[in-house]
């Protein structure tokens, strides 16, 4: 089975080297110093108290791999339309694409039904590139729950987790995503097949798309941002905002906001992506945690007033910073201001409590 890990880092190097070692034939694609270090040393993964090593096809050049049976996309999603084109040479007839980024994928509509079947999203898919290019049959979602990090240039340091739940975007149990789920499984990654992948991935985007900016704008770790009454009334504003869109299409929460809240600040002081890579001087992933949350309600009515001026803060954050916002849907009309104030007037905006 050929798999190739497009954008090899932290959790894309951890895939690779625990499927090449269950016997796939996988390849990575990646760059700089990173790429250079895997082609010399193959990828090196700590842990459990062990390094364990891969020695696999790395390339900053996919037309040197040529066509898979899966492509599992691990980039940060913001970076995805830039490199749809570099793909094309690893799409065959039967390739699967394996969506392992944060946020919402740019195939979300696709099998959904409804109204919004087949629509694209700006946020994510300026043009819908991905959609014409990567094609929306070819997807299967997957979440990404491990946390994984790179140390140095080849080396990956495992900090927790091994789960990534599959699903089809129609929901059914296929023969290729049962087989990725059996290669996965044999690499000692605990891979289930959900019949509604899209449940799953609004349940992580729900914290993700309030704690990720929350931290950026405050420097603050899960922690506090859940433990402090302000920023937690913020958080579960922005959080019951976004249970409404995702209701309205047909997504049922398997958790409350309050647990949700209560679970992320029991994982303790640690610093969300959106605020290390702001840190580093890096692209925060605000259009696929947060600007698509504001697309999505425009497309169902539902207004989002705490979210709209979260968002409108971070990505001036991100612009002070020299980092870009990443601004792919037009602003807030008039019309969406007063229906924010009738919003926040109706007294559905959360408070502290």
């Amino acid at each position: 089975m050929k798999v190739c890990i497009y954008g090899a880092g932290a959790i894309g190097g951890y895939l690779g080297v625990e499927m090449a070692r269950a016997g796939a034939d996988v390849s990575l694609v990646a760059r700089g110093a990173h790429l250079e270090a895997m082609r010399e040393n193959g990828v090196k993964l700590l842990i459990n108290g062990e390094e364990r090593v891969a020695k696999v096809r790395a390339s900053d050049n996919p037309a040197e791999l040529g066509p898979q049976d899966y492509v599992f996309i691990s980039l940060k999603a913001h970076s995805v339309p830039g490199v749809v084109e570099r793909m094309r040479p690893l799409l065959g007839n039967d390739t699967s694409v394996v969506t392992a980024v944060n946020g919402v994928p740019y195939w979300y509509f696709y099998k959904h039904g409804g109204a919004l079947e087949g629509r694209t999203l700006e946020s994510v898919d300026p043009g819908g590139k991905q959609w014409d290019v990567l094609r929306p049959e070819r997807a299967i979602g997957c979440i990404v729950y491990p946390a994984t990090e790179v140390v140095e240039p080849g080396v990956i340091q495992h900090i927790y987790g091994d789960k990534f739940p599959l699903g089809e975007p129609s929901g059914e149990t296929t023969d290729r995503i049962t087989r990725l789920s059996e290669l996965m499984t044999s690499a000692g990654l605990r891979a289930p097949i959900v019949n509604n992948i899209r449940d799953e991935m609004w349940l992580k985007l729900w914290g993700n798309l309030c704690f990720n900016p929350i931290s950026a704008l405050t420097n603050a770790t899960l922690e506090v941002i859940a433990g402090d009454p302000d920023t937690r009334a913020v958080a579960k504003a922005m959080m019951l905002e976004a249970q409404t869109i995702a209701t309205r299409l047909g997504v049922t929460f398997r958790v409350d906001v309050e647990r949700r809240i209560n679970g992320a600040g029991a994982v303790g002081a640690h610093k969300t992506s959106m605020l290390q890579d702001l840190e580093r001087g890096r692209p925060m992933e605000i259009d696929p945690l947060v600007t698509v949350v504001q697309e999505m309600g425009r497309m169902v009515d539902v207004p989002t007033p705490t979210l709209d001026v979260v968002l409108a803060l971070v990505r001036q954050r991100a612009a002070t910073a020299g980092i870009g916002d990443h601004l792919t849907v037009p602003p807030l009309t008039a019309a969406d201001l007063r229906a924010a104030d009738l919003h926040a007037a109706s007294g559905q905006v959360a408070a502290r409590h």
